[in-house]
Order: C-alpha cells, then structure tokens, then sequence
C-alpha cells in the first residue's frame, strides 16, 4: 500500500507546491493564527489542494492539517490518519527565501509511516519511510537517487550541527554548545531533517516548541534513511497524542549521536 501511495502523494506535493507558487512571496494578505504564527494565502490554497486530493484518493483515512482546527480531533493514537503541514517555513517563505516545504505524512498507530517532503523553489523531493528507505528526486522527478545518514563517528570529531533558521532559541543554543567541535548550519523548514536524511549533517537538536506536523512527514524521510527522531530520554517521537506539541526533541543519524539518549 505504501510504496502504491507514494507516487500518487508526490503528485500531490507538486500540485500544492504549484499552488503556492503562484502567491506572491509577499507580506500581503498575511493574517496571524492564534499561537500569533503568520498564514498566507499559499499556507490556504496549499491546504486545499492536499486535502481535496488526499479524501478523494484515500476517503477511509482522515485528513489531519495545520490549517483547518476542526480535522484536530481526527488524531488519534491508533488506526491511521494523514497528516499535513501545507507550508513548512511560512516565515521563510515570506522572506523570499527558497527554503519552505510541502509536507504530508501518513501516521499509522502513532508512528509516521511514510512521508514526503517537497521544496517547490528549489525542485527538491524527499520521500520515504522506515519500511521503503529514503529518496530525493530532483530536475522536475528525472533524477531520483537513495539516500542515507552518514554512519556516526565516520567523519571524526567535528559535528556537524544543523538548526532552525527562525526559531534557534535559548535551550537548543545551550545544547549545542556542549556538543564539542561543531560545525553549524541553519536551515529553513524540515529541509533539516532532510540534510540528515542525505548525510550532509549529522544532528538537529529542537528543544523550543513544535507540532506534530512540522516533524511527521521528515521524521519519516529520516527513518527511512536510518536515522531517529527521539526526544531528550531516547523514546521515538510518537503522534496522535492528546497534546498536539512535540516534547523536546533531537534528530540524528542514530542514536549513539544523541547525547544522554
């Protein structure tokens, strides 16, 4: 089922990345929800066109999203629900930076089983999930090539660290700092956890606030790669908890690499 999901998901992340295109990397139209994050009019049609899509492909399973409350109550623990951040990187996007994603993740039993991933301006797609591995297309889906995390301790004794471009806050700082030799670089969206999925970082601690759609669909890109996405005691990041928030989390290329895990 997984594997005969996936090209179709693509679509999908491609029709929605076209949506968002055509809305003008603006501060127009720009409205706050109530956590006072930004929503544009490309984080709407972006949500539109990934939910019609997914109900008419798969009407069994719920549609979970960032952009509509009410699809909230569909998470659940058990059984299986997408779920959907229409435009990971609001801020970034509004920026005019290139580095925002579509994201859309199918949980199943509280554990992201395959998720997609999809920056429209740099034409980059990531997929994958801990049952399929991990891949990255590109030049409009002519390349596609397996990916992998570099294996920890492989390049010596310089870590290198990747971070939130917009939300690098006081705890993942001081984290960061007792991690010995780094090398740092920050990243916009969950493009971090797909600079570890391919090997080009070897960490991401987030100790500030998340939702389970900003992690599900890269945590599952990630796994398929042979990395974790654990919080601070070493436990998987779950989903369909009652609490939408994640716990503070590190994702790595294993779990040998996360400090105290």
């Amino acid at each position: 089922m997984l594997l005969e999901l996936a090209p179709q998901l693509m679509e999908i992340a491609r029709a929605a990345g076209a949506a968002i295109m055509a809305v003008p990397q603006a501060t127009t139209g720009v409205t706050h929800k109530t956590d006072h994050s930004p929503l544009t009019e490309a984080d709407t049609a972006a949500h539109h066109c990934i939910a019609s899509r997914l109900a008419a492909l798969t009407p069994g399973i719920p549609v979970v999203s960032e952009e509509y409350e009410s699809s909230w109550t569909y998470r659940q623990p058990l059984g299986m629900h997408w779920l959907l951040d229409p435009l990971d990187g609001t801020k970034e996007f509004l920026a005019g930076s290139s580095e925002f994603t579509v994201n859309i993740a199918l949980i199943r039993d509280s554990a992201p089983v395959l998720g997609v991933v999809f920056a429209p301006d740099l034409d980059l797609m990531y997929w994958g999930g801990p049952e399929l591995g991990a891949f990255r297309i590109s030049l409009n889906g002519k390349v596609s090539s397996t990916i992998r995390v570099t294996p920890h301790g492989s390049r010596g004794p310089i870590c290198r660290v990747v971070a939130s471009k917009s939300h690098l806050d006081e705890e993942t700082c001081h984290f960061i700092q007792h991690l010995g030799l780094i090398e740092l670089m920050q990243v916009g969206s969950s493009l971090k956890f797909c600079r570890l999925a391919e090997g080009a970082a070897d960490i991401y601690p987030r100790l500030g606030p998340t939702c389970e759609w900003d992690t599900a669909a890269a945590q599952a890109v990630l796994e398929g790669a042979g990395g974790v996405v654990v919080d601070l005691n070493g436990t998987h990041l779950r989903y369909g908890k009652t609490d939408i928030h994640n716990p503070p989390f590190v994702a790595a290329s294993s779990l040998c690499a996360v400090p105290y895990a």
